[in-house]
């Protein structure tokens, strides 16, 4: 993009030791953001829901992807969907929300549709010459499930996304995501770029400044490093902790090594779908982004299906604002930056070793809006990513 000169783009682009920061422009700059929706969001995959959010035949979920409304259903035979939401008819949307249906009915002119698409009926449509209600279907996104958390994309001609990670895969495996199921949600409006966000949740280093009276007590950001993804699109920060569990109101989740329990992970695949997990709960990070400058953000609390039922309202209440007390604290590291990359005088900073996660992650987002579309290894390589380090630099 001519919006980086070149030094900017070798800046990022070198290795780890001798790396820098994003540009300013990639976050401030509305052209940045037109750019990704389009080689980012409309070709990545996106994770939408949890599949445990759609328990029940009949269930939906809609959801907002840019400018594009999906609806996402499970059908009578257990399949989960992810469909276009707006009638075929007059561009009308058929639902709004979340709930339980046996199929989908525009509120226009009840056009109704199948829990998977079809198009089982059209009122007063006779004599419509060439009008086949058998024909029509509203229009699909690929899907995929991995761990219980529900994936789409907007690509019809996408790789897969799983077979990418099985590096991670080997990592997380026993933290036993698909076994968890959404016990509490709590939502935020986000007034900065997307990037910032995803940045300052993929480092520890930041835990000595705003949480340095939390997280830095249990989870030292001395003690943090990442993992090698080996250009995968994804990234694992994990956060030994200094301290052996004791007594908690939660217990420790199944499966777990003894220093799994004492310690934090957080990772990303890219583009925006986080996660994050102690001995005892997790968290996934939903992030929505609308525009270069603002994006919602639900935090879902993650705990085992089987406990989740017995939750009261008090023990919900006690977990939410826990977690929103962390997001709390990252508030201001998120709105200071997002001002301080407006002021004339702020260029790119250099990356501490510690942010190894936001190189890792820079260079997957400079390989998709740098390079022309289909070119490097990242489209073609059936192993997911680059097939060697020397392709970003």
């Amino acid at each position: 993009m001519d919006l980086f000169p070149p030094e900017q783009i070798a800046r990022l682009r070198a290795p780890l030791e001798r790396s820098w920061t994003l540009p300013p422009a990639a976050y401030t700059e509305p052209a940045v953001f037109r750019e990704e929706a389009a080689r980012i969001f409309r070709r990545e995959w996106l994770c939408v829901a949890r599949v445990d959010q759609l328990p029940n035949p009949g269930d939906y979920r809609c959801v907002e992807l840019l400018d594009q409304r999906i609806v996402l259903t499970r059908d009578r035979h257990g399949r989960i969907h992810a469909l276009s939401r707006i009638c075929l008819h007059r561009a009308m949307p058929l639902v709004e929300g979340c709930g339980n249906a046996t199929r989908l009915v525009c509120p226009y002119h009840n056009w109704t549709y199948e829990l998977d698409g079809r198009l089982r009926s059209a009122p007063m449509m006779d004599g419509v010459d060439g009008f086949e209600p058998g024909a029509c279907r509203l229009p699909a996104l690929r899907t995929e499930i991995w761990e219980g958390f529900v994936f789409v994309n907007l690509d019809p001609e996408c790789r897969p996304l799983v077979p990418r990670l099985t590096g991670l895969q080997a990592r997380i495996g026993n933290y036993r995501f698909a076994d968890l199921a959404v016990a509490a949600t709590t939502e935020f409006d986000s007034p900065w770029n997307w990037k910032i966000l995803v940045e300052n949740f993929m480092e520890a280093y930041h835990h000595i400044g705003p949480h340095r009276e939390s997280l830095q007590r249990l989870y030292p950001a001395r003690d943090s490093f990442v993992e090698d993804n080996k250009g995968a699109p994804w990234a694992l920060l994990r956060m030994p902790g200094r301290h052996e569990p004791g007594p908690q109101a939660l217990r420790p989740l199944p499966g777990l090594t003894p220093e799994q329990q004492r310690e934090l992970i957080a990772g990303c695949i890219f583009p925006t779908f986080l996660f994050a997990a102690s001995g005892t709960l997790a968290v996934w990070y939903e992030l929505l982004p609308a525009a270069h400058d603002r994006m919602t953000l639900r935090i879902h609390l993650l705990l085992p299906r089987e406990i989740v039922p017995h939750l009261d309202d008090h023990a919900r209440a006690a977990l939410t604002e826990s977690t929103r007390a962390i997001h709390l604290e990252d508030i201001p590291a998120n709105t200071g930056p997002w001002r301080g990359l407006h002021a004339p005088l702020t260029t790119q900073g250099r990356l501490s070793r510690y942010e190894k996660a936001i190189w890792q992650l820079n260079q997957l987002w400079a390989e998709r809006m740098l390079d022309p579309p289909d070119s490097g290894g990242w489209k073609n390589d059936p192993a997911g990513g680059t097939t060697s380090r020397e392709t970003f630099f």
